[in-house]
Formats: C-alpha cells, structure tokens, sequence
C-alpha cells in the first residue's frame, strides 16, 4: 500500500541521478519526537501522508548505502530505486513504540533488496544461491588483502571467520577473480559505471559510524556481559572452546575436564551459547 501511494522523486523526474542527489538532501532530517509522531499516525492511522515523510527525510540513508554497491558495475539510479523499495518496507514494518529509530530498522531492509537487486542482475548470480555463499559474494572482495591468489592461511582464516567451509572460499575466489570488472572501465562512455569513478573512503559516514558503535559494543561490554550471564562451567566451556585462538579446546578435552561424555559437552555449549545470544541481543544499543 505505501510503495504505491508515495510519490518519490524520481531521476526522470528531476533529470540526472546528480540532480535527484541534491533533491533529496533538500529534505530536512527529522527529529526523534517528530520521527515518533509520523510513525505512530501511520501505524494507528494508516495516515499515507505520515509514511511519505518518513520515507522522503530518509531518502539520503538509501544514498549512501547504495553507493556502497557501485563497486559490482550496475546503475547507481537503479541501487538507489531498490534501496528505496526496502525503505519503504521498513516504513510499513517499523513500530515506534519499541524506542528505535527509523534509521537503525531500515539499514536491515534497504541493503536486503539491493542484495537481491545485485544478485538478479549481476554475472555471480548462479553461484549466490545459498546463505554461506550470499556472505562469501558480498565479503570475500573487502577480505582480501590482495588481488593475489588466496593462501591455504588465508582461505583458513576467511572460512572461520565467515562460518563457511574452505572449499567454498576457493570456489567463490576463483569465480570472482574470473569476471573482474575493468577498474577504469570504458572511459569514452560517459555512462560508465567503472569502480573507479566511485570509490571513497566510507569510514566517516554517519551509517558507517553508527554501525561501527554497535559492533564495538558488542565486542567489548556486550560479550563481558554475555559471558557473565553463564555458570561457572558454561562459560569455562564457552571461553576454552571459542575465545582461545591460538589453542582451542575440542569436545573431548572439555569431556575429560569435566569427567562427561563429549555429547554432554555439546549441549551445555549449546545452551551456553544460545543464552549469550539473547545477552548479547538485549544488551545491543539503539542506533
């Protein structure tokens, strides 16, 4: 209902995607009290009017997000057209009454529906079926340090922190390294989308920041608190098994510890580690 009834500017209507960047700044930010009162009239009112503002004061967050999404070689008209589709989903999902903003709801939809704009449209589309390998597509680029070839430490150290298997890691390299876009791309074409022509340093970027805030909090005081929600044995399992890099403990040698069954082990772990996840979730800022 709200996706069809606002009336977005478009870059047809203001002539040039440049041109629909200035309009859309051109819409003032709002405040947490004003953000309150529009959503609320929507949500209790199905006030259209209310979803519009909402999602015109927002129109810069699709900006910047999308701009994040050049680096694949499709139209920053179009990422920015999809953007605004999840953020019209966020509108109509968000609920004010749970004390967060506007802003740290829609970041969820926003890149969900370019996500699945940049993998209908680009050439990995085949490949990007599953969930491990949506994380690989969308990480494996920024991970590398190089343009080299993965080492088998490398591939290792990706696989672990991605929580996929190493096979799959090689497999997404080579198939990336395989269809490379030209950095510089065709530069008789003005219309060329060449990575180039947009790349930039995001790390000041308001959504960069903020996300940057939640991530630090939950590695340093919401991990502390996580862990300290567990017994005495849990969060000894907890820490041997997944907090010692270097060494870590396997079921059996938690077993013997603690004279069980490996099994034993497993589901305390279990429990351990789905107790934290819901510290760690009602421990997470506001953004």
């Amino acid at each position: 209902m709200v996706r069809q009834s606002l009336a977005l500017p478009t870059v047809a209507a203001v002539g040039s995607i440049d041109a629909y960047i200035q309009a859309a700044r051109q819409f003032p930010m709002l405040s947490e009290e004003e953000e309150f009162g529009l959503a609320s009239r929507f949500r209790k009112e199905n006030d259209l009017d209310a979803a519009r503002q909402l999602v015109l004061s927002h129109l810069r967050l699709v900006i910047a997000i999308a701009r994040g999404y050049l680096g694949y070689g499709l139209p920053h008209a179009d990422l920015i057209q999809e953007g605004n589709i999840g953020l019209m989903k966020a509108v109509k999902r968000f609920d004010p009454e749970r004390g967060v903003r506007l802003v740290s709801f829609a970041i969820h939809w926003i890149k969900a529906e370019i996500h699945e704009y940049v993998l209908r449209n680009w050439r990995m589309v085949k490949v990007a079926t599953t969930k491990a390998q949506r994380k690989l597509f969308f990480n494996l680029r920024s991970m590398k340090a190089t343009t080299d070839t993965l080492t088998s430490g490398q591939v290792a150290d990706i696989a672990r922190r991605l929580n996929v298997k190493p096979d799959e890691v090689l497999e997404m390299d080579s198939r990336l390294s395989g269809q490379d876009l030209a950095l510089e791309g065709d530069i008789d074409d003005e219309q060329s989308f060449a990575p180039i022509a947009y790349l930039a340093d995001q790390s000041t970027e308001p959504v960069q920041v903020l996300e940057a805030r939640a991530r630090d909090h939950l590695r340093n005081d919401g991990l502390r608190m996580a862990l300290d929600s567990l017994d005495p044995r849990s969060r000894r399992i907890v820490e041997a098994r997944w907090l010692n890099e270097e060494n870590p403990a396997t079921l059996h040698d938690m077993a013997a510890e603690f004279s069980v069954s490996a099994e034993r082990i497993r589901q305390i772990e279990s429990k351990a580690l789905q107790k934290m996840r819901l510290a760690l979730l009602a421990q997470t800022p506001s953004i």
